[in-house]
């Protein structure tokens, strides 16, 4: 398995941690009866942490999608280079240093390690169409 490929499969782990990260802390918040039960009605969150963390998932998956094209086209394609391995790398390991700035409400580094996972993206998608002929 290449590294980029690597990277994706860690990033994907990642997600799963930030599924669980949120969820346990509503559980926390609103009792495993709550989780247990329908959730028909899921309470708004009072506690920062919860919202921050549901916050934090939902960004990700905002990118994750884009993130996860890119590599397997770069990879299907045969772009991996330089770009698409610091991009992979910079992409997946600003999103996990994101979960623990945006829990303790870091403002401002919180969002500059966003535009370095975003530079990480870009540098992916850029590889696309720097392939040599």
């Amino acid at each position: 398995m290449t590294t980029e490929l690597t990277y994706l499969a860690l990033t994907l782990i990642l997600a799963l941690v930030q599924i669980f990260l949120p969820a346990g802390a509503r559980t926390v918040e609103f009792g495993s009866k709550w989780n247990a039960g329908p959730r028909d009605e899921t309470p708004a969150a009072t506690k920062p942490l919860t919202g921050r963390l549901e916050r934090a998932q939902a960004n990700l998956f905002e990118t994750l999608p884009l993130f996860i094209g890119a590599v397997l086209i770069a990879h299907v394609i045969g772009a991996a280079g330089p770009l698409t391995l610091w991009g992979t790398a910079l992409y997946f390991w600003a999103r996990v240093v994101y979960v623990p700035l945006y829990a303790f409400g870091v403002p401002y580094v919180r969002s500059l390690v966003w535009v370095v996972s975003l530079a990480g993206l870009v540098m992916v998608l850029a590889s696309l169409f720097f392939l040599k002929a």
